[in-house]
């Protein structure tokens, strides 16, 4: 065998042992309120990079709080904006607690949230945009942990953790701070005047894995020229999140048109229906759930809790569908 010929073969050999890495998933699951099914209050969803980097998004009410056992290892929490439902004012008192229609979440997490409970006992970090990391480095430090792990990615720039790029992009949507999270004179005062505290706009996230798979996570949002100008065109995303639920945010036929004609990515999971999606795991006739998956182009994925999805670079799920 000539030199030549010698090297061509060591370079095909490590060619076919570099391929798997690029060729891994990331695996997608959600952490709802009954093993399953996809329920009113279902948000939440960790993410898993191939490299082993895993990120809880919202995780709302149906987290079981720190020492859920669902969760496991938890490195990044991502929250889009502050209402309950989403960062979590309270929580399930255990996995599958209540029924989906009327979830146990008589756990209060106030006045720290869900999600710093979470990061404190994790020792994760929380990555937010707009001015909502002074809030989480504030409740950090107030229960001992390191301020320092409330990191920002405002809009236009990013971060990279663990190996996992991630921005914040638009989201069309309200992001008061309910006054029990200050307490005393300060949030009773707030709560006989009806307002608010106020942390900037909601958010959403643009998240790019180490296998190369570019997601949308969509936070609750109208619809925004973004959708398109930059979560499409500028960062090409294969895999979207979208909130699909009416009244709060967009409503089926709405979130329909921002994956058809906006973002237009490989593959999308619905979020947010605030219904009964699933009966045994399988679609509610006359659900908005229903509607939304045969109005959409490309594949729609159920978020069915405790059930991992897996998707490749392309934005393919590859097990778990």
């Amino acid at each position: 065998m000539s030199r030549s010929t010698s090297i061509a073969a060591v370079g095909v050999v490590c060619a076919a042992l570099t391929l798997p890495a690029f060729a891994q998933s990331v695996k997608v699951t959600p952490l709802g309120g009954i093993d399953g099914e996809f329920c009113p209050q279902d948000r939440a969803l960790v993410f898993e990079d191939p490299n082993g980097t895993r990120i809880l998004y919202d995780p709302g009410r149906t987290v079981a709080g720190a020492t859920d056992p669902r969760l496991g290892k938890i490195d990044i929490i991502l929250v889009s904006h502050m209402h309950g439902d989403h960062v979590g004012n309270a929580h399930n008192k255990e996995p599958n607690a209540g029924s989906c229609d009327k979830p146990d979440t008589s756990v209060s997490a106030m006045p720290n949230t869900n999600a710093v409970n979470i990061a404190l006992a994790k020792k994760s970090k929380i990555v937010t945009g707009s001015e909502m990391p002074p809030f989480f480095a504030a409740k950090l430090k107030a229960n001992d942990g390191d301020p320092a792990n409330s990191i920002l990615a405002r809009f236009g720039g990013s971060v990279t953790i663990g190996g996992v790029r991630i921005a914040t992009v638009a989201a069309l949507h309200s992001n008061g701070l309910d006054p029990d999270y200050f307490g005393g004179v300060v949030g009773k005062a707030m709560k006989e005047a009806g307002i608010a505290g106020n942390v900037g706009p909601a958010t959403g996230y643009v998240v790019r894995f180490s296998n190369g798979l570019v997601t949308y996570l969509s936070g609750d949002t109208g619809i925004t020229a973004d959708q398109e100008l930059v979560v499409r065109n500028h960062y090409n995303v294969k895999l979207a999140v979208m909130n699909i639920g009416d009244v709060f945010t967009t409503g089926p036929v709405e979130a329909t048109y921002v994956i058809n004609e906006l973002v237009k990515p490989a593959a999308v999971i619905a979020s947010h229906a605030n219904e009964v999606g699933t009966i045994g795991g399988k679609l509610r006739p006359g659900s908005r759930t229903e509607a939304f998956m045969k109005a959409v182009k490309v594949p729609v994925h159920i978020p069915l809790s405790g059930r991992t999805m897996e998707f490749d670079a392309a934005g393919k799920c590859t097990a778990g569908c």
